[in-house]
């Protein structure tokens, strides 16, 4: 074959919503990938339901194009930084990273860590400055920022002599000058091309592959996902494998897959340089290398990031359970997580001694949050938990995780800001103003920030935004307040009603609407106070044959709260539970019962 070796991977790093996909999409477009027939649907790559309704990428993809004989193999890599760890082990093994900034935005805070991965394991990016046709595009100015960061970084000058273009990514254009005349985006492969030069030819050395990522099938079980850097594999190969525990063991090859466009293709060969999908291998696992037998030239293994954050996940214990999801068991929820272990390396999964359920622990709250939501529309039915921190100890001190904060607020809005942040045991480490907008730089312990976005959103009328990620670990800050209302809980079960919700409306913001099952010990809205109300959402009106002027007048109700199961998650404190089912999102009390909750010494 002769195109065996002209392969070159790259990887598109960015910001959220910076147009990674977007880019991923006009590479296959004009590349061939699609017949002229076929139907393609905006962002691709994002194949996951979530990913499409949230508009980011949560799982990083593989796809490969042909550009002048040389298969070009693009890794479509998360940005938001729950998935930081994905990143660094996807960026190991490309040629070049295409670094994508927006052209008023400039860069962001996670495009400072994914760049610096980067740049630490040598590799020379490309700079392309989307998203030229904004309005208030500074291009030339954003430019300068990138490069202030890459000194920033610690850039070589090999680095630091970096190409720079211009796009507009949802209209496949990228240019070498603002003025050119546009060309598809045949500069962007020209560039790549001029940059990067394919893998060398190392197919008659010893066997080097490196697994980076998981993958599931239901019919070939594990498979792993890696790069071959030296070497050829063949189909029902026999391999060592070099473990996590630095032991090595053997096993066989039975299926190999390569990158086609979008499809995985079965190849009966696989050559250095190409990123390959392996089945056969049931307990592979993330940074182990495979390697031919006595011949073992093991790649250092990868770090594999701790959890910061876990969650409890039980079995549904409500009047409710049952009524609409399909798995309700703790047997369907032990297997469920066992198959997300599979795949997601992150995780952490333990029984609990007490209750009926399991004490899940991952990187972030949307990390756990996007499999909470899965399970859900998948059928499960579960109660979950208020997030904790996991604390760490260091000799005999006991340190938690810090996050540096960066929030760019309206004025008006910036002193609600400052004193929430202070609350929670932030510290402030600059301010300053642009314009109308007041920027400041924040560190927070993360056990500061669970449930500070909804108020931060509420604070700044939407106006603001919030970058974090994870900083250092520092000794244990003290007690920090939870939320300061109180909730009302509901003291009997049945159907809500419009009479019951107005009359408590003038002390509440319900979460509910007039017609809600409700049951005794669910949660059905915000107290204006700090205590929890117990009250009748249920209570109608009595009726009489006896008229009375103005007493018939139309029932007014303030739109209740609707919150999101992140809402849900961020709001709870640590006597209360979210319900979820494939239908519904409830807050509820752990105790239903008034008096189990008063032994308890929540009293409500």
């Amino acid at each position: 074959m002769s195109t065996t070796n002209r392969i070159i991977n790259i990887a598109v790093i960015a910001h959220v919503d910076a147009g990674k996909s977007t880019l991923v999409d006009a590479f296959l477009s004009q590349s061939g990938v699609f017949r002229d027939n076929e139907t393609v649907v905006d962002c691709v790559m994002d194949s996951n339901d979530l990913e499409r309704e949230r508009g980011i990428t949560i799982y990083s993809k593989n796809c490969s194009v042909m550009y002048n004989d040389i298969k070009i193999n693009i890794v479509d890599t998360p940005g938001h930084a729950d998935f930081s760890s994905e990143v660094e082990r996807i960026i190991k093994t490309v040629d070049t990273v295409i670094l994508l900034v927006d052209s008023s935005e400039g860069p962001m805070p996670q495009t400072r860590f994914v760049l610096n991965k980067a740049l630490e394991i040598g590799l020379k990016p490309i700079l392309l400055i989307n998203k030229i046709d904004k309005k208030d595009q500074r291009a030339e100015e954003v430019v300068d920022m990138v490069f202030d960061l890459f000194l920033e970084l610690g850039a070589n000058d090999e680095q630091l002599d970096f190409p720079i273009l211009y796009g507009i990514a949802k209209e496949g254009i990228v240019l070498k000058e603002m003025d050119d005349e546009p060309n598809g985006i045949a500069p962007l492969f020209e560039t790549i091309l001029s940059h990067a030069k394919p893998y060398p030819n190392l197919n008659d050395e010893p066997l080097q592959l490196q697994i980076s990522s998981l993958a599931y099938d239901d019919y070939l079980g594990r498979l792993g996902i890696g790069r071959i850097y030296k070497g050829t594999l063949t189909e029902g190969q026999t391999v060592e494998i070099y473990k996590q525990d630095e032991t090595t063991v053997r096993g066989k090859v039975s299926g190999i897959f390569a990158y086609a466009g979008l499809k995985r293709l079965q190849v009966a060969q696989a050559y250095s340089g190409d990123i390959v999908v392996i089945s056969g291998i049931p307990h592979i696992s993330i940074g182990e290398t495979v390697g031919e037998p006595d011949k073992m030239d093991a790649l250092p293994l990868i770090h594999i990031e701790e959890p910061t954050l876990s969650m409890n996940f039980l079995v549904n214990t409500s009047p409710l359970a049952g009524t609409e999801g399909k798995y309700v068991t703790s047997r369907h929820l032990k297997a469920r997580l066992e198959r997300e272990l599979e795949v997601n390396v992150g995780l952490k999964v333990e029984p609990l001694d007490q209750t009926d359920g399991f004490k899940v622990s991952g990187r972030g709250e949307l990390h756990l949050s996007i499999l909470i939501e899965n399970m859900r529309r998948e059928g499960y039915e579960l109660g979950v938990s208020k997030p904790e921190v996991i604390m760490h100890r260091e000799g005999n001190t006991i340190v938690e995780p810090i996050e540096k904060v960066l929030v760019s607020v309206p004025q008006e809005y910036s002193g609600a800001v400052i004193s929430k942040l202070n609350i929670r045991k932030g510290v402030m480490e600059s301010m300053h103003s642009e314009g109308d907008y007041v920027s400041m730089e924040y560190l927070v312990p993360t056990r500061g920030l669970l449930g500070y976005s909804t108020d931060f959103i509420n604070d700044t009328r939407g106006e603001g935004t919030m970058v974090r990620r994870f900083d250092r670990f520092e000794a244990h800050k003290g007690e920090i307040p939870q939320r300061t209302n109180g909730v009302l809980i509901s003291q009997v079960s049945g159907e809500s009603m419009g009479y019951a919700l107005m009359n408590l409306s003038e002390r509440a913001q319900f979460f509910i609407d007039p017609g809600t099952s409700v049951y005794e010990g669910m949660i059905v809205g915000l107290n204006s106070r700090g205590d929890d109300m117990t009250v009748n959402p249920c209570k109608n009106k009595k009726m009489t044959n006896v008229r009375a002027s103005g007493s018939d007048d139309a029932i007014k109700l303030s739109p209740p709260l609707h919150l999101t199961l992140e809402d849900s998650l961020e709001f709870i404190n640590d006597d209360e539970l979210v319900e979820i089912t494939p239908k519904s999102i409830r807050l509820r009390k752990k105790f239903l019962k008034e008096l189990d909750r008063k032994r308890s010494g929540k009293v409500s």
